[in-house]
């Protein structure tokens, strides 16, 4: 479901005249620039900032209720990644092994881990709500990525192989579907999911293919100077791996791509989405670059995953 961009307004509800004088030199430049209409319009420099500053732009994603599936972990020593990796899944309920069950791959945010992934967004209480109303019973699998971005970096550490050659073949041994992935990420992990989208087209994931690929507030940079610090090792490493959002690489691919319009990266998401040649589902809405945005797009996301699996 593709939901609107949220409507500017003079002054937005709940804000009194004292807490707009209150936001200082700052908030007061940016008003200056073009008004609350023009800021909430998203068109303004220091929109997410400013929204956080006024309280908007949050969006509650209530966790369901009811009984939750088996969640294990295991550690790994990664020859990939030169140090000790976590991994995981999450069944639904009523499972006690994930023999034969499709598998949703989940890609953290930047200083999460595999652990996190499950904890902060409640994806087991989403997976258990998903089955229980009659979606298709599939498994979540997360894994520890650290903050490299989901791709081969330049000191050996590869998080990508790591997925190809360390993690698929634990989850094929323990009796899940590898060939035909889903892959689910929000933030730094919202990136590596429309990556990983574009290199399964490409024929570069080792005979894995992504069947669709579910993004939550992508962490997408319009150019190398404008990227995470950290996230790419020079021009070149992020020309190869991080130009996305001009350049998206995915024409077949199902994919769902959802952004707040309070988040920083609304306005790259926008720019993926209109580089795609057929539009993905999701959009953007309101919502901040946070848990209870992922959440709040939850419920879709597993539906249209378990659609394309």
């Amino acid at each position: 479901m593709t939901s609107a961009p949220d409507a500017g307004s003079s002054r937005p509800a709940g804000v009194s005249r004292r807490r707009v004088l209150s936001l200082g030199a700052a908030g007061v430049v940016v008003l200056a620039a073009g008004g609350f209409g023009g800021v909430e319009s998203g068109v303004l420099p220091g929109k997410a900032s400013l929204d956080r500053r006024l309280g908007l732009g949050h969006v509650d994603g209530p966790v369901p209720s009811g009984e939750v599936g088996a969640v294990r972990y295991d550690t790994f020593e990664s020859a990939r990644r030169g140090a000790p990796v976590t991994w995981g899944f999450a069944l639904p309920p009523g499972t006690k092994e994930p023999h034969d069950l499709p598998m949703v791959l989940v890609l953290h945010g930047r200083g999460d881990d595999a652990r996190s992934a499950f904890d902060h967004l409640a994806l087991p209480a989403f997976l258990a709500d998903h089955v229980r109303k009659g979606g298709h019973p599939m498994a979540l699998v997360s894994v520890d990525g650290g903050t490299r971005y989901w791709h081969p970096r330049r000191d050996g550490d590869d998080p990508l192989a790591m997925v190809l050659h360390e993690l698929l073949p634990r989850a094929k041994a323990a009796g899940l579907k590898t060939q035909r992935i889903a892959v689910l990420g929000y933030s730094m992990g919202g990136y590596g999911a429309l990556l990983l989208a574009r290199e399964s087209e490409a024929g570069r994931l080792e005979g894995v293919r992504v069947s669709a690929a579910a993004a939550s507030s992508p962490a997408l940079f319009a150019s190398a100077g404008a990227s995470a610090p950290g996230a790419f090792d020079d021009p070149a490493d992020w020309d190869r791996w991080g130009d996305l959002a001009a350049h998206p690489g995915v024409r077949t691919t199902p994919l769902t791509v959802s952004c707040g319009t309070s988040d920083p990266f609304a306005a790259t998401t926008r720019a993926y989405r209109s580089h795609v040649p057929h539009p993905p589902a999701g959009g953007l809405g309101r919502g901040g670059h946070d848990t209870g945005y992922w959440r709040s797009r939850l419920p879709a996301q597993l539906a249209f995953l378990a659609a394309h699996l």
